[in-house]
This record gives C-alpha cells, sequence and structure tokens, in this order.
C-alpha cells in the first residue's frame, strides 16, 4: 500500500464526517471528501509536517467547503429519509430520525466558532491542540470555545 492510499484509508472517514457535519448533506460531503483528498494528494509536496496530518486535510475540506458554498450561495437541506428495511421498528426509526433532525438544526443554527469547534472536536475527533493549530489560537481558547458550544447545545435542545 502506498502512502497515498494509507492516509486515504485513514482519514477518510474523519474528513467526510467533519465535511458532513458543516453541510449536513451527505452528497455534498461525498464530493467535497474527494476533492478534498485531490488537493491533498497534488499538493502533498507542500506538506510541511508542522501539524498532524488530520489537521491538515481538514484545513483543506474546510477551504474546498466554503470555496463551494461560495459559488453555489446556498445550502442543500437534507430531507432524504431512506427506505425503511423490514423487520424495522418503524416508530423507534421515527423518533431517532426526528431526534437526529432536531440535533443537526441545532448544530446549524449554531454561531461560528462553537459550532465548528464542536464538530472538529466530536465528528473530527481532533484533539484541542489540533483544533487550535487549525483557528491559530491558543489549545485553552479551543477548550473553553468546545465546551461552550456544549453548553449552547445542551440548552437549545431542553427547549
Amino acid at each position: 500500500m502506498t502512502q497515498l492510499e494509507e492516509i486515504y484509508k485513514n482519514y477518510f472517514k474523519h474528513v467526510y464526517l467533519y465535511i458532513y457535519s458543516l453541510s449536513g448533506n451527505k452528497h455534498i460531503a461525498e464530493d467535497i471528501t474527494s476533492e478534498t483528498f485531490m488537493k491533498a494528494i497534488s499538493s502533498i509536496d507542500s506538506f510541511k509536517g508542522d501539524c498532524d496530518i488530520r489537521v491538515w486535510l481538514c484545513k483543506i475540506a474546510r477551504n474546498t467547503y466554503y470555496s463551494y458554498l461560495r459559488k453555489n450561495k446556498k445550502l442543500v437541506s437534507m430531507d432524504f429519509i431512506p427506505v425503511p428495511e423490514k423487520d424495522i421498528d418503524i416508530e423507534k426509526e421515527i423518533c431517532i430520525l426526528e431526534e437526529s433532525k432536531k440535533i443537526q438544526k441545532v448544530l446549524l443554527n449554531l454561531n461560528e466558532p462553537y459550532r465548528e469547534v464542536f464538530i472538529l472536536r466530536v465528528f473530527g475527533e481532533l484533539s484541542f491542540k489540533q483544533i487550535a493549530s487549525i483557528f491559530g489560537k491558543s489549545e485553552n481558547w479551543a477548550c473553553v470555545t468546545y465546551h461552550r458550544a456544549k453548553n449552547k447545545i445542551k440548552e437549545r435542545l431542553e427547549c
């Protein structure tokens, strides 16, 4: 396995979940993730190794996503409901889907940088040090921002 294949295998999930959390759309997340890895492959020589490769990939993904938004000027909502399989408790699935939509709505309406810090920490599984590196801030800033985001999410979900 080449080094690039290993990077793709190890970090695809992190980048995809990060973009999916930002966009709320799995098709957009797939496209942006693919584009992210294409950009990373073409510019791997410029990676200096002064940060974790996952941080570098998330920076590329973030910039690619924001470029996509500028080009398209709108967000596509996620109204896709999968076709249920046999032997599935429909009521339970509907409750889970409703709760997921509620959480997603709260996340999408959370102000920056709270939303992005929360997404990087929870879905991207980045450390506070790595998050701080992305924003060019201190590790303490990342930690405080994450905890404030978590509290805001709890407050909005309780309403």
